[in-house]
């Protein structure tokens, strides 16, 4: 039976995002065109990998969903894909991104725009402190007493770094600050690629009431090349470990930060009342520790998500908008502030969970995601020692789901990179070759593919079991670099400004711009519901 989609005009959506009530919306274009241009809390899940993420995003089958794209029908294919999976209030945006344009309400460019134009908006509010560049390498030469903690995960602070400094997440900040800091008079300098991570490090530091002086670096890592200086590569630094001092000192500032900002715990009988409602009402479970921590030990159907990153990217772990958040980690430091910041975001229900971890038979291992469609799907499997088999003897064709830039970092060798919607024009005249050999990351979006094209294109393909994954584990070597005939620049991702293969210094500057611009253009859309405190407090 075909199930009835409603359309929904602009003006529609725009009362239904300004109610207060949860929702979903979700563009299903591919990132590039998301990035280009989009409405403010539009999600991206690109429709070629819907199944994978779209659970983790959106776990409740009743959320009122509303599909967004450009009118080309993307949408309409999305929600035939959502109903069957059981997912039955979607409404698609009647004419797409055009009419929303054409209604005069705003369209915004980038990736994580309300996180973005949230950290803009708390310099502004707070007159967050600041150095330039500049100011900072003049220090460095001069000898003074300082520390440099950068705010973003391992694999970004490994790709570059200012020299000397320590990698130190969001969350982390306040957690370790004791400990990194030699004494209360060593300047903290909080850093991060661009700004937004920056200034909400930094502040986290002031809101704590950190003893020491304290500083955001402008324009983090790329405001540093811009300068002229040069970056570390390849480093791995963490911020040191946490004494039984520094941790008492950590939770003494947060007892002033839960006041403040009416951070509101939670006991376990409450989070069970909370997960018997989950039918009722979005419920997400945050670990806001480490990946590390998280898979030595986690409760049972709770997401990683490190602090920081929730604050920066809060759109790529939680897909509703007014659900309810339940943040965990195993001292209440790192929740507590990160739910600080989700508060003055503007989410009504956010929660720390009392005792963390000491709650719950834990278990370990990374997180279980749910990919929808899976278990209906049985393609024929190769294992990664019957591929390379296959390659030393024959001329298969391997095609490669990856995005462009997974693809850059590491493919199967001579592999092509395709994509899943594109799959008729990749197997056109392919007669030639012994084999068609389907690889994604983990091998899903493989199987997922190679049922389909046995079912409209009617050919035999074979899909890597595990994926590139399992190739690696194997000890089989990867080939880095770009597709070719797939070209070098494409619409598939978002590309930060490093990623670019020129004009790398111009990109920088404009992606600065930007994030400066991000509050002007918030203001003018009038939907957010940031929540300022004083800041005199």
């Amino acid at each position: 039976m075909k199930h009835h989609m409603n359309s929904i005009s602009a003006e529609e959506l725009r009362t239904r995002i300004v109610s207060g009530k949860e929702f979903a919306l979700i563009d299903v274009r591919t990132k590039g065109e998301f990035a280009k241009a989009h409405l403010l809390f539009a999600v991206s899940i690109p429709l070629d990998k819907l199944e994978l993420v779209f659970h983790q995003l959106v776990p409740r089958f009743e959320t009122p969903i509303i599909l967004c794209d450009d009118g080309s029908g993307m949408a309409e294919r999305a929600a035939d894909r959502l109903i069957q999976f059981g997912y039955n209030r979607i409404d698609i945006l009647q004419g797409g991104i055009h009419a929303w344009k054409e209604a005069g309400y705003e369209i915004f460019s980038g990736i994580n725009v309300p996180s973005k134009a949230f950290g803009e908006f708390v310099e502004q509010r707070y007159s967050t402190p600041h150095l330039s560049a500049n100011e900072l390498k003049a220090k460095i030469d001069a000898g003074e007493k300082l520390v440099i903690l950068d705010s973003r995960p391992m694999q970004e602070f490994t790709k570059m770094n200012i020299p000397g400094a320590y990698c130190c997440p969001g969350a982390e900040l306040v957690y370790r600050v004791s400990d990194a800091s030699i004494d209360s008079e060593t300047m903290v300098v909080v850093n991060c690629a661009g700004r937004t991570r920056s200034i909400i490090g930094c502040q986290s530091l002031v809101n704590a009431g950190v003893p020491n002086p304290v500083v955001a670096l402008k324009d983090g890592t790329m405001g540093w090349h811009l300068a002229g200086f040069d970056l570390e590569k390849g480093q791995s630094r963490y911020a040191p470990k946490v004494s039984e001092t520094g941790l008492k000192r950590s939770k003494d500032m947060c007892r002033d930060v839960i006041k403040r900002f009416g951070v509101q715990q939670i006991k376990v009988s409450e989070l069970r009342t909370f997960q018997n409602q989950s039918e009722e009402r979005s419920l997400f479970l945050l670990d806001v520790r480490s990946p590390e921590e998280f898979e030595s030990g986690h409760l049972a159907g709770s997401k990683s998500a490190p602090g920081g990153q929730l604050v920066q990217a809060t759109d790529e772990y939680v897909g509703v908008r007014n659900s309810r958040l339940v943040l965990i980690d195993d001292t209440g430091v790192r929740a507590i502030m990160t739910a600080s910041w989700l508060i003055q975001m503007g989410w009504e229900e956010v929660y720390v969970l009392e005792g963390g971890l000491e709650n719950d038979d834990l278990e370990t291992g990374p997180e279980q995601k749910k990919v929808l469609g899976i278990e209906e799907v049985n393609p024929e499997n190769l294992s990664a020692e019957q591929l390379n088999q296959i390659i030393q003897n024959e001329n298969p064709l391997i095609l490669d789901l990856a995005d462009s830039l997974e693809f850059r970092e590491g493919h199967l060798p001579g592999a092509k990179r395709a994509s899943r919607s594109g799959m008729a024009k990749y197997l056109e005249n392919q007669n030639r070759h012994s084999h068609v050999i389907l690889s994604s990351s983990d091998g899903a979006l493989a199987s997922l593919t190679a049922e389909e094209v046995q079912r409209n294109l009617n050919r035999e393909v074979l899909v890597l079991e595990g994926g590139v994954e399992a190739w690696k584990k194997a000890g089989y070597l990867l080939e880095q670099g770009d597709d070719p005939d797939a070209g070098e620049l494409s619409d598939d991702v978002w590309y930060k400004p490093y990623q670019r293969a020129d004009a790398v210094e111009d990109s920088m500057k404009a992606y600065l711009t930007w994030e400066v611009g991000l509050v002007e253009q918030i203001e003018r859309d009038g939907t957010t519901n940031f929540k300022p405190f004083d800041p005199s407090v």
